[in-house]
């Protein structure tokens, strides 16, 4: 790979904040990728509206924004996909995601179909 690390990581971060503002309508306030061995784990903060945080008051709230914030972006799954392999050439084994209500963070985090780390030694 002829770019370095830090490059392709920025190049993730600012992929990801706009799939967000295009397919979520809004972005987060900041966006952090880290690539370690076969995954990129990136931290998106400042997901939350204010409205959303108001819901979060009690259990039933935090477990709508929850499911409703997770159920939106595993739907666009088919596109998160492309755009990470289009940036490191390689496939998505597995996709993990969680958000926390409390601070309005959300952690994700891509299983890669090799170790991209290598490609930069």
């Amino acid at each position: 790979m002829d770019k370095s690390k830090g490059m392709v990581e920025s190049e993730i971060s600012r992929a990801l904040t706009h799939w967000e503002k295009e397919y979520l309508g809004r972005g987060s306030l900041t966006v952090k990728s880290d690539i370690l061995r076969d995954m990129i784990i990136v931290t998106l903060r400042g997901i939350l509206t204010p409205a959303e945080y108001a819901l979060c008051k009690d259990r039933e709230g935090i477990l709508s924004i929850k499911n409703t914030r997770t159920s939106l972006v595993e739907s666009g799954i088919e596109d998160l996909k492309k755009i990470i392999h289009e940036i490191t050439g390689l496939e998505i084994v597995n996709f993990h995601t969680d958000l926390s209500t409390r601070t309005g963070e959300r952690i994700m985090v891509f299983r890669l179909s090799d170790d991209l780390s290598d490609k930069f030694a």
